[in-house]
């Protein structure tokens, strides 16, 4: 494949979630990185799982395109960074491709980015054309061609070839006997994959892909992107932040943020049994799978006594989703056991198998609002009054509630720091000298 000076970019998209993706973006990735192509990942809308196995395939941080959360302008100096840097840029699109208020084609059509419609046409042939066809007329949006996924055969993917009419089969992907499981509504983490990277391999092998068809496409825009100061609101604070494999909801912009604000970031493992680490101005537990690991964080007493000593002393603790299931009074997971939590919150939360929270919301603060977005299967049972609600940017109504214990702030809410740095600084006890 040739290596042009500047980058071709795609957004893979589809008719719904459930159509394979995450697994065509990821197989592709692989396909040009073993090329010998730079390749940057990013993920369109809120998301925390689906990047962690793009950055396997990919070798690279995935950072998160959103317009209203991440915002324009921020998606458009990564995009412009990531074409000066690499060779292919590919954008995951989120749920179906025109769902969503702002939704991946609207991402689509700000940055004129071609898309990829992936389509599973395990039950279907020649409807395939229909489909696609409708994908790329609704909005419309520059339809690139269509992958075609869980193909049969490649009589089948012939027929479905022959479908798309003025459109291009620009690659299909037969059924998988080993497919990228799922959790929730998005994949299990890249650690719980056994043979995750021969995994990643076989499905680059296995995509039959058009070469001719992405060198067509035209190279991205390359134009300088400056980025706005930071000012360094958490200059000398150690940040101590939660990270293992029931705290691993960490965008990767996040981190970037507060380091940019002059935080020394250091991480520690609640489920095994670390302690907040001594020197810690402040702590981040970022949401995760706490519900996957009771057993563990209900039996690390070296953990809940430091996190119950870094309240006591009035550290500013900041604890998001399923950072704040483990500082609640117990935890009931999805068999009905319930294993006693850190104690700070008063209450318990509970396992179910409904969703409960899903969306893009922002939080009112005194720098301004703060955005972001929650996703959640448990619901929260409490006596302690809420300081406030965040705001659904769906219909302007009352959202996730925010409880302030002390120096503790927690909520089912993700936040995305960099739409407001000294908001996110003030979480942590940092704010103008």
């Amino acid at each position: 494949m040739n290596r042009d000076a500047g980058a071709r970019a795609i957004l893979v998209a589809a008719m719904a979630s459930g159509q394979g993706k995450t697994t065509v973006t990821a197989a592709l990735a692989r396909k040009l990185v073993r090329q010998g192509l730079r390749v940057r990942v990013f993920k369109c809308g809120p998301d925390f799982i689906d990047p962690m196995l793009l950055e396997r395939a990919s070798g690279a941080p995935v950072h998160t395109l959103d317009l209203w959360m991440v915002g324009l302008d921020e998606c458009r100096r990564r995009l412009h960074d990531a074409a000066r840097e690499t060779d292919a840029i590919l954008v995951e699109g989120v749920m179906g491709l025109y769902d969503g208020s702002p939704s991946a084609a609207d991402l689509a059509r700000a940055f004129d980015i071609p898309v990829l419609a992936v389509i599973d046409a395990s039950a279907m042939a020649q409807t395939a054309g229909a489909v696609a066809r409708g994908l790329r007329d609704y909005g419309p949006v520059a339809l690139a061609g269509v992958v075609a996924n869980r193909i049969a055969s490649e009589g089948h993917a012939n027929m479905v070839a022959a479908s798309l009419r003025d459109i291009p089969l620009v690659g299909w992907l037969p059924r998988q006997d080993t497919p990228l499981p799922e959790r929730h509504l998005g994949l299990v983490l890249p650690g719980e994959v056994d043979g995750l990277e021969d995994l990643l391999d076989r499905l680059a092998d296995a995509l039959h892909f058009n070469e001719q068809a992405w060198e067509a496409l035209p190279l991205m825009s390359q134009s300088a992107a400056e980025w706005p100061d930071v000012p360094p609101l958490l200059q000398g604070r150690t940040i101590a932040i939660a990270r293992d494999v029931a705290f691993c909801f960490l965008y990767p912009a996040n981190l970037d943020v507060l380091q940019k604000m002059g935080a020394r970031l250091r991480y520690f493992s609640p489920v095994a049994d670390e302690a907040v680490p001594p020197d810690a101005d402040a702590v981040f537990l970022p949401g995760g799978y706490p519900e996957l690991h009771c057993a563990a964080l209900a039996n690390a007493g070296h953990w809940q006594a430091s996190v119950r000593a870094a309240h006591a002393h009035g550290l500013p603790i900041v604890a998001e989703c399923g950072g704040m299931m483990a500082l609640v009074d117990g935890l009931t997971d999805k068999d009905g056991r319930r294993w006693p939590m850190a104690g700070l919150l008063p209450g318990e939360v509970l396992m179910q198998s409904r969703l409960a929270g899903l969306g893009a919301q922002a939080m009112p603060t005194p720098q301004g609002p703060l955005r972001g977005h929650t996703f959640h299967y448990s619901r929260l049972e409490t006596t302690t009054p809420p300081q406030e609600h965040t705001v659904k940017t769906s219909t302007g109504t009352q959202g996730e509630a925010v409880f302030r214990i002390g120096s503790l702030t927690a909520s089912y809410f993700h936040s995305y720091f960099p739409s407001n740095p000294p908001a996110a600084a003030a979480l942590f006890g940092g704010g103008p000298a």
